[in-house]
């Protein structure tokens, strides 16, 4: 019996504090919002003993519930703003190509040397240290071929057999290639850019016991030195 009365005097106050909710609407001027959820004279909902629920009369619906109830249907939250586009990264540098390279500077020409041997008696008379004419012809030949080089040096070596004394054929192998020296420079070859020399009986090249080896021993070697050119 107790427990109806205390709900009948809830209800009771339920149903005074609505008009006094409308009255205050009224008053303000304003639209009043429909609510359906038990409110007091000051407006604020009746919460249950927790104060996590509202107290919801017949006609509730999220729609009518009160602000800051349970229930209550809330606006969809404000869509966030757009990120600002993010600025288009700055072109990468252009690749600068690769320096040229300086073209290898071509290797010094190799020297190159050519030697040529003359039996003497087709360039001298017996004993003598004088050019003959068939040995011009020879010699010519031999300017003509320095004018395919640049002319470094031309040696010229004059040799004897071994008849008669060591010191005199030392003397006449310096001669004859002082003799062909003096020629060359007369066909326009530079005096310092000859080199002569007189090895006499010391380098024979065959044997001075027989005619034909001493024959090959009276010889005259010329070598001319230089690099090609291009």
């Amino acid at each position: 019996m107790k427990k109806m009365t205390t709900l009948a005097a809830l209800f009771a106050t339920a149903a005074l504090a609505a008009p006094m909710t409308s009255m205050a609407g009224a008053h303000s001027g304003a639209a009043p919002r429909a609510v359906d959820n038990w409110r007091s004279t000051d407006g604020t909902a009746w919460r249950n003993g927790t104060g996590q629920l509202c107290w919801r009369d017949a006609f509730w619906t999220p729609a009518t519930a009160a602000p800051g109830c349970d229930g209550e249907v809330k606006p969809p939250p404000a869509p966030a703003p757009a990120a600002a586009p993010r600025p288009a990264p700055a072109p990468a540098p252009a690749a600068k190509p690769p320096a040229a390279k300086p073209p290898a500077a071509k290797p010094p020409a190799a020297p190159v040397s050519e030697k040529v041997t003359y039996a003497a008696d087709a360039f001298f008379d017996f004993d003598k240290a004088v050019v003959k004419k068939e040995a011009m012809a020879k010699l010519d030949d031999l300017v003509g071929k320095t004018r395919a080089v640049a002319l470094e040096v031309i040696i010229a070596v004059g040799h004897t057999d071994s008849v008669g004394d060591d010191a005199y054929n030392q003397k006449l192998s310096v001669r004859r290639a002082e003799a062909i020296k003096a020629y060359l420079v007369s066909k326009g070859i530079e005096k310092n850019r000859i080199y002569t020399e007189g090895k006499g009986e010391k380098q024979p090249v065959a044997d001075n016991k027989t005619t034909e080896g001493r024959a090959k021993n009276r010889r005259v070697e010329i070598e001319v030195v230089g690099t090609r050119r291009r």
